[in-house]
């Protein structure tokens, strides 16, 4: 049988999208007057925060945006808010890195019109050792320590809806259940497209209990499960199919090329950065959390549109 010819895209929205690629390097930058920016009262005893939530992110989005250090972020800060006309006081740089280990972060996202299709992945971040050159030439460094991030996007949207940072011992399919439960219970998910990596019967299990359907190939030595339950039962159809058809055409046929877009957003996460500069395991997941922040207000502003072409 031929390889079929891969269809060609052409977007139809370029002069909007052309137009939102430029807003994301406006160096624009808007206070709102009547945010609050100094802390409120907390109820309990000791001393109060100084400053709130959203002036700990406002400057550590900064912070990650531009890639600067705390010291740096708080003289940018600083000038930032003098040329608004605002006498707020800002944080200084151990007030930041004391708050970023326990702050909670706001990430914003539009929703879908209908029920989610969710794409799921994993990707590993470096925080300490050499660069690839350096490892290639001299070898191994016996302090190269990178974490595994794990993320769950809107094919619609394209938005990062669930986030999860775990240190790289801990596996890919694991973390699926925790994905999902960040995901509300009233909102419909239909589709969880995934790897071969994430065929376990937790996952297929989790994923059938929220109603949605699991777009998983099976492992190359794959056996059929025993039909106790909703997610094996799918799971075995899916074994089926891949076996009547062929893995090329079960791919076509499910959709399942829909999960190179995942791995895109990965590279736009390390587009912000290759390693991550917090050393503390909690800060870590604060500052990818920022990321994800900065990412889902960069797709809000538009994302291209395209249409296969014959």
């Amino acid at each position: 049988m031929s390889k079929p010819t891969p269809p060609r895209y052409r977007t139809t929205n370029w002069s909007s999208y052309n137009a939102s690629l430029k807003k994301r390097g406006s160096l624009t930058v808007w206070f709102d007057p009547s945010m609050t920016w100094e802390g409120l009262p907390t109820g309990r005893r000791g001393r109060q925060p100084g400053y709130s939530d959203a002036a700990i992110q406002t400057c550590l989005t900064l912070k990650v945006l531009f890639g600067f250090a705390l010291r740096q972020t708080t003289g940018f800060v600083e000038s930032l808010l003098r040329l608004a006309g605002l006498s707020w006081s800002v944080p200084d740089f151990s007030t930041l890195s004391r708050r970023q280990k326990s702050l909670t972060v706001d990430i914003p996202y539009r929703g879908s019109d209908g029920p989610l299709h969710l794409l799921i992945d994993s990707t590993g971040i470096k925080v300490e050792g050499e660069g690839e050159w350096h490892r290639r030439k001299h070898g191994g460094s016996k302090r190269r320590i990178w974490r595994k991030l794990h993320i769950a996007i809107d094919e619609g949207s394209l938005e990062i809806r669930a986030v999860e940072m775990t240190k790289n011992e801990i596996g890919d399919a694991p973390v699926l259940p925790v994905l999902l439960e960040q995901i509300p219970e009233d909102e419909d998910i239909a589709s969880v497209t995934a790897d071969g990596a994430y065929d376990t019967r937790r996952s297929h299990e989790t994923i059938a209990n929220r109603g949605a359907q699991a777009v998983v190939p099976p492992r190359k030595n794959a056996k059929p499960w025993r039909p106790t339950s909703a997610g094996a039962i799918a799971r075995n159809e899916t074994l089926r199919a891949c076996r009547h058809l062929g893995r090329a055409l079960w791919r076509r046929w499910s959709g399942y090329h829909r999960r190179s877009r995942v791995e895109t957003k990965m590279h736009c996460i390390k587009l912000l950065g290759q390693r991550l500069t917090a050393r503390d395991f909690d800060r870590q997941v604060t500052e990818v959390h920022i990321r994800v922040a900065i990412l889902n207000r960069f797709t809000a502003l538009g994302t291209p549109l395209t249409c296969a072409v014959a």
